[in-house]
């Protein structure tokens, strides 16, 4: 699903994409890779991986150990982005917990 609010730029959609895709095929926030980019020397191979966003703002959604899909922010900074991306992941385990458990969901 991709979302995108109005007067958001049109290059942030694929952006947010491509740092959801990283998340669920490296298994790791694509801070990860944003780190090691930024210390340099042998991390620069980084660059040499197909599909790794080396932006922060891609995370993982993992439920009972299992990757079940990826949110990928784009459009702000790339805290931001991270910050809005980790409110996703928070927000669909709360629903989860929410749904196994009606009473909790309050």
């Amino acid at each position: 699903m991709t979302q995108r609010l109005d007067g958001a730029q049109f290059g942030s959609i694929d952006v947010s994409r491509d740092k959801a895709y990283s998340a669920v095929a490296f298994r790791r926030p694509t801070k990860a890779f944003e780190d090691g980019l930024s210390q340099g020397g042998a991390n620069m191979r980084l660059l040499n991986l197909r599909g790794a966003s080396m932006l922060d703002g891609g995370r993982p959604s993992v439920v009972d150990g299992e990757i079940i899909g990826g949110i990928g922010v784009s459009g702000v900074t790339g805290a931001q982005d991270a910050q809005i991306g980790k409110a996703g992941v928070d927000a669909l385990k709360w629903l989860r917990s929410s749904v196994a458990d009606p009473g909790r969901g309050g």
